[in-house]
């Protein structure tokens, strides 16, 4: 984990760094810095970065990061869908079962897989129900006292 850690950091700089046009050259710039990485992991770190692509004013088109009053944004956002959606949270061991209200488990669901949360391996969701598989040493416990920390306004 430390590593996708450390790849999506400098991802962010290579993008802030570079003109970066593709996928390709972004692959070449990661070689570069150490990275061995396949195409279809560079495309789930650019998706979960939001990077997306502008035209340059010329000729193409480069990569672009959401700006930090967009990302902050885009987090409230996903709080608020799981502050709207659950109805309480509890765990046994690493998994954590927040039950929802009828049809709200999805969307709940893809906001903590959102806020990426590195605690968390993935979650599976019904449709009143999602389990969340906490990864291996971190306790249910342990989650919801970060998850309270990052959303103060929970009830857990």
């Amino acid at each position: 984990m430390k590593e996708r850690l450390i790849r999506l950091k400098t991802v962010r700089k290579l993008i802030k760094n570079n003109r970066i046009e593709s996928q390709e050259d972004l692959l070449g710039h990661l070689q570069q810095e150490g990275f061995e990485v396949t195409q279809a992991t560079l495309s789930r770190d650019l998706k979960l970065l939001k990077v997306g692509k502008v035209s340059d004013g010329h000729s193409g088109y480069v990569y672009t990061l959401p700006d930090e009053d967009e990302r902050r944004e885009n987090e409230q956002i996903y709080i608020q869908d799981i502050l709207r959606g659950y109805v309480s949270i509890d765990y046994s061991g690493n998994i954590v079962v927040i039950k929802t209200f009828g049809g709200h488990a999805d969307a709940v669901s893809n906001a903590l897989d959102a806020l990426n949360f590195d605690e968390v391996l993935g979650t599976v969701a019904g449709d009143n129900c999602i389990f969340a598989c906490l990864k291996e040493g971190v306790s249910g416990e342990q989650f919801l006292s970060i998850l309270k920390d990052r959303i103060p306004e929970i009830e857990v």
